[in-house]
């Protein structure tokens, strides 16, 4: 397994009326990210909070290329990002104690926080398609160039894990300093990755590190999550 330090690029906020940050997701353009009350979108480029919508967002985000998916309570709201209107909503697989969520597949990737888990889940029901199993608290969820990564945040400490598909099995870990934690987890789709940064209401571009091949099966498994 490779182990590694990692590189925080650039922090954005803390924004204003945003005590906690949760899911981040990112559509291409803007980073997108739960604070609570309101889904926020910032641009990367500027740092400059764009606009928000008044959706509860507790934790996960995710994008589907065309519409956003919240985790609110115990909950899945699909969300038109044009609107704001809560379009679907679909139930949580940990009933209140989900965390992370990332669209790939066709499905929704679902972080079961301290359950250590995460769920793949049919976006029209909420039903549970597989589940992966991890050894620390999942705060967050990613898929990009065939590879599933996830957030851990346990204690004091965070870490982004690549992980085995299949079995769970970590591949790589990226070690945040003390004190910086991890409370969501999205690609940019090439070498960056933005993480919610907690109750510190701030987010994070941490380097995704490179590599070759990817680990995933690319007969079933999409090229990017985001789906620009």
């Amino acid at each position: 397994m490779n182990r590694s330090t990692a590189e925080i690029v650039r922090e954005y906020g803390p924004f204003p009326g945003v005590d906690s940050v949760g899911g981040v997701t990112y559509d291409g353009q803007q980073v997108w990210f739960a604070g609570g009350d309101t889904l926020n979108a910032l641009d990367p480029a500027s740092g400059k909070m764009l606009r928000s919508i008044d959706v509860a967002a507790h934790a996960g985000t995710a994008f589907d290329g065309q519409h956003l998916f919240q985790i609110a309570e115990a909950r899945i709201q699909k969300i038109d990002p044009k609107t704001g209107h809560v379009l679907a909503t679909i139930p949580a697989p940990g009933g209140g104690g989900d965390s992370g969520l990332a669209w790939a597949e066709g499905t929704l990737w679902v972080g079961q926080y301290r359950e250590r888990k995460i769920h793949q889940v049919d976006p029209q029901t909420g039903a549970i398609l597989r589940t992966i199993e991890s050894n620390r608290f999942v705060t967050g969820v990613s898929w990009i160039d065939g590879e599933l990564w996830h957030a851990t945040w346990e204690g004091d400490e965070s870490d982004l894990r690549r992980v085995d598909p299949r079995t769970g099995k970590v591949l790589e870990k990226l070690k945040l300093p003390p004190g910086v934690n991890v409370s969501g987890l999205e690609s940019d789709g090439g070498d960056q990755f933005f993480c919610g940064g907690g109750n510190s209401g701030k987010v994070r571009a941490i380097r995704r590190p490179k590599r070759g091949a990817a680990v995933g099966n690319p007969s079933k498994i999409p090229a990017d999550s985001t789906s620009k």
